[in-house]
């Protein structure tokens, strides 16, 4: 092995290059000899040699690849010396990776520890067995939303789902044309599975039409029925072109019309362009001895109104809804398939329990035969007395009606919602007479705005709800694991509190976010910042009064303290757009600045109300009840925020400790405090807030006193501060240990509790007060106090 001959490097060449550089070694050097001395090297030629010609600078390079040039003897690229011989090009690195990073500087040439093969002695040449399964960290199930956890539901066979005896029972049997009761028992005679209604003359039949070895338009060999549902049977067969896989042959309506049955197919060939992975695949349409079926995809999983069915089973017979979070979850999952739909401009009319399929740790959204297009006036509509929005059978379906339809289903997963199909078909049962709305109160405002009478009422897309929806999960999982937030979750329509204070005034409140889609966003960029009242003057030269502009104005008139003006900006809003809740935000917030707690109570709830997954108007309306005389309330949305998000924690325990001190509940004002973390800004304020309430209720007790030092010598206050508390704490306490000494052993804070320990604390605190006075009559003051309170001494 030779050394090196570039200047300054200590490499040794191995395999013909540096180990350090990665220069070229000499080539005719033998192993131990050294290396000649480049031909670009100033200096005598070795003895026997012709004399080196000195290489120019500007140069190209020599090595093969490189595209450097010479610049003082050496390539300013590579580094190679000039008139060093090519390196061979098998064996040469690239200089210079492909995202433009020296080789000298990658990481590949930082020494790695073994792991692995490595580790397990593979020799490189063959593979090793991995003895032990990795971490599952990784895989995190889809359900839930990372948030919570909803057990998996394992995949179902299809040859065990085929039923054994294919028949409708006689209390299922009705008519497609009117639903009068259809096929029922007379005088114990069984009914009849085939025949006529009796009312209206429309052909009935609960017969299968196919049978186990049929084989469907040359490809599908049924293996059995699987269920009878709203358009007669549902089969499953075996699709003989591809791999013999499961699909599922449901059944079209007109099949005893060819032309009718052809119209019927044609209006719906735009479900097999429907490709979502939460959405039921449609494969064909496929006609059979004059009926029609779509060939759809099998999925082997549970639906939500099985999973139902076998709660109540376990349950005893009693109705047992799943957990809320879970069957959030589930919604949460298919949100997205709904809002597919729609961008397709389709609708999906008919959804419910049924129609909500588990598989594993995921969700399809299946029984396509409900969806048409928003702007089909012809078809017929389909959907589920329960479900099924009150306008539709006037104006049709639309996004508003699969809203509706989505809290419907929302609320029978989640309650035993008796007289859905009845006394509350179109309506939700009171608040005071189910528990559920009363303690899942942003539950309740969510099914209440899906569920809303007038549909302009409900939310506006499936991705505003999904929004909403996954707050409000958010919430859930933070009641049922109780204590403080651990995380934060950045919202698309607030900012997170400016403060980690107590919230004394509305500029303490979150502001309210941007939109970036408002057309005058662009030209809003542009405005100065500064002074606000120049601001409302140059807002008056607007393009347009869009919503953003209106929102400007109004924060320029809460800046310059013109409550009026805002309530009359925001006024204009609501006018423009009488849902712009944005506007009755801003109009709370011109309450709390006049003091008019009624009206930001009113304000606040209204926004709570149309956003209920959002943290923000829930701390503004806990602020707003808590100087509006409803603290319960206060407290109760206060205890939400802090349980929900981080950035929450800190100004909603300040409000609750308020709360609570002042219905002189001292520990539970204490625990309230205790909930800012130490990593928060607002600490060491709740130490000096925490010491406030426990001298408060003190009542000379020395254990709360030393509680009460404690946390003020514990925390990062400064000297001054902290001296002023120790004097007004040791004062306390001196009249009650001069009066009945404790036992030995008893503290307060530091400081034993004697009275000659407290006294010499006292003056200790004093005289340190006093060097830190600027006013001599006070720090006079403070020195006399100290001689007035030290102890005796015979000097």
């Amino acid at each position: 092995m030779s050394t090196c001959t570039q200047p300054g490097c200590t490499g040794s060449i191995l395999d013909g290059y540096c180990d350090v550089c990665g220069s070229p070694g000499d080539p005719g050097a033998s192993a131990g000899s050294v290396s000649a001395v480049p031909t670009a090297t100033v200096g005598a030629p070795a003895t026997g040699t012709a004399p080196a010609q000195p290489v120019p600078n500007g140069a190209p390079c020599g090595q093969p690849g490189c595209t450097g040039k010479i610049l003082d003897g050496y390539c300013d690229v590579c580094g190679t010396a000039a008139g060093a011989p090519a390196a061979p090009v098998a064996a040469q690195a690239d200089p210079v990776s492909d995202h433009g990073a020296s080789v000298a500087t990658s990481a590949s040439r930082v020494q790695s520890a073994a792991i692995g093969s490595k580790r397990a002695g593979s020799s490189g040449t063959g593979s090793t067995r991995r003895t032990r399964a990795g971490s599952q960290r990784m895989r995190a199930a889809r359900l839930g939303a990372g948030l919570t956890s909803v057990p998996p539901a394992p995949p179902v066979d299809a040859a065990k789902a085929i039923m054994a005896h294919a028949q409708v029972p006689e209390d299922k049997r009705f008519c497609s044309k009117c639903g009068n009761k259809v096929g029922r028992s007379i005088d114990g005679t069984p009914g009849r599975p085939e025949g006529f209604c009796a009312h209206c003359g429309q052909a009935f039949s609960f017969t299968p039409k196919l049978q186990q070895g049929d084989l469907v338009a040359g490809q599908y060999e049924v293996a059995g029925a699987l269920a009878h549902g709203g358009l007669g049977w549902i089969y499953l067969a075996r699709d003989r072109n591809v791999s013999n896989r499961w699909v599922v042959l449901k059944g079209l309506l007109n099949s005893g019309d060819p032309d009718a049955l052809a119209a019927a197919i044609a209006e719906q060939q735009f479900l097999a362009q429907v490709e979502h992975p939460a959405i039921v695949e449609i494969y064909n349409f496929v006609t059979h001895e004059g009926a029609g079926y779509i060939v759809m995809e099998y999925v082997g999983g549970k639906s939500l109104k099985q999973i139902l069915k076998d709660r109540m089973r376990a349950n005893n017979g009693s109705y047992d809804p799943l957990p809320v979070d879970q069957a959030l979850a589930y919604i949460l999952e298919l949100l997205p398939a709904f809002q597919y739909l729609h961008d397709l401009g389709l609708v999906y009319c008919d959804f419910k329990p049924d129609n909500m399929i588990q598989v594993g740790d995921a969700m399809k959204l299946i029984d396509l035969g409900g969806v048409r297009r928003i702007d089909d006036q012809e078809s017929a509509i389909y959907g589920t007395v329960g479900y099924q929005a009150p306008e539709v059978a006037e104006v049709g379906p639309s996004v508003a009606s699969d809203v509706y339809t989505i809290g419907r289903t929302l609320l029978v997963l989640t309650m035993e919602f008796r007289g859905y199909q009845g006394t509350y078909l179109h309506s939700l049962p009171p608040v005071d007479q189910t528990p559920l709305f009363q303690q899942q109160d942003s539950l309740y405002h969510l099914v209440a705005k899906c569920c809303a009478a007038d549909p302009a009422d409900r939310f506006a897309s499936v991705d505003e709800l999904r929004t909403q929806l996954l707050g409000v999960l958010r919430e859930v999982v933070a009641r049922n694991r109780q204590g403080t937030a651990l995380t934060s979750a950045a919202s698309v329509l607030f900012e997170s509190p400016a403060i980690a204070r107590p919230i004394t005034s509305w500029d303490h409140l979150p502001k309210l976010r941007e939109d970036t889609t408002d057309p005058q966003y662009g030209w809003l960029s542009t405005i100065s910042d500064e002074n606000p009242r120049q601001r409302l003057k140059d807002l008056d030269k607007a393009p347009e009064d869009s919503a953003e502009v209106w929102l400007a104005r109004c924060k320029a008139a809460l800046e310059l303290g013109e409550s009026a003006a805002t309530k009359s900006y925001a006024g204009n809003l609501l006018a423009a757009d009488p849902w712009e809740w944005r506007a009755l935000w801003m109009e709370g917030l011109a309450a709390v600045q006049q003091d008019d707690w009624e009206t930001a109570k009113a304000s606040f709830n209204a926004v709570y109300q149309q956003v209920p997954g959002e943290l923000a108007p829930k701390l503004a309306l806990a602020f707003a009840c808590e100087e509006g005389g409803q603290p319960e309330v206060a407290e109760a949305l206060y205890q939400t925020c802090a349980a929900t998000d981080a950035t929450y924690v800190a100004p909603s325990a300040f409000g609750m400790a308020r709360v609570r001190a002042a219905r002189r509940d001292t520990a539970g004002a204490v625990a309230a405090l205790d909930l800012v973390p130490t990593t928060s800004r607002g600490y060491t304020e709740s130490r000096q807030q925490r010491a406030e309430v426990l001298l408060a209720g003190s009542a000379m007790d020395l254990a709360v006193l030393d509680q009460a030092l404690r946390t003020i010598e514990s925390s990062s206050v400064d000297g001054p501060t902290r001296q002023r508390y120790t004097v007004r704490i040791l004062k306390e306490a001196l009249p009650v240990v001069a009066k009945n000494p404790p036992r030995k052993g008893v503290t307060i804070g530091s400081v034993q509790a004697s009275e000659h320990h407290i006294r010499t604390g006292l003056e200790n605190a004093l005289r340190l007060l006093a060097r830190e006075a600027h006013d001599l009559d006070e720090r006079v003051d403070l020195v006399n106090q100290a001689n007035a309170v030290r102890n005796w001494s015979l000097t």
